[in-house]
């Protein structure tokens, strides 16, 4: 079971929440990036992994070597509903868990806002990180991760 973080965009805060339950829990965890990320020497479960330059390389990296029990954490809608459909648990950064069900009403939700803004209307974008988002993806964050380890678990015993 690893955790995988589509880390070009991830905020700060979500990358230490996963580096300190990485660190508690033993639990490799990778940093997929289009540009090389620092992670703490001191943690050895944690890696960088870069990945070419151009358009949605991360996004493929992770959808190629996850596999199903895994964790992802990404805000990309499309790589999402791939990883999803592939059996991983998946989440955005606050907080929200993504599932068959609600990644496909997102994309819905998600091409017809690009739509709007196709056609020159201003939808606004997403307000700034805060508190509330880092508490709410901690929580969802301990949630599947606990349930992601049971089900390795489950799969590793006889």
């Amino acid at each position: 079971m690893k955790i995988w973080i589509d880390a070009d965009a991830a905020p700060f805060d979500v990358k230490q929440i996963v580096f300190r339950a990485s660190k508690r829990l033993r639990v490799e965890t990778l940093l997929v990036a289009n540009r090389f990320l620092e992670t703490p020497v001191a943690l050895t479960t944690v890696r960088s992994i870069q990945v070419a330059d151009g358009a949605d390389q991360a996004d493929r990296y992770i959808v190629t070597h996850g596999e199903a029990g895994d964790l992802a954490i990404t805000a990309d809608l499309p790589l999402a509903g791939q990883l999803v459909d592939k059996g991983l648990f998946v989440i955005d950064p606050r907080g929200d868990e993504y599932s068959p069900n609600t990644v496909a009403t997102r994309l819905s939700m998600r091409n017809f806002l690009d739509d709007l803004r196709g056609s020159g209307m201003v939808t606004g974008g997403s307000p700034p990180y805060g508190e509330t988002d880092k508490k709410a993806f901690a929580a969802t964050f301990d949630r599947l991760l606990t349930k992601a380890i049971r089900r390795a678990k489950a799969s590793e015993s006889p």
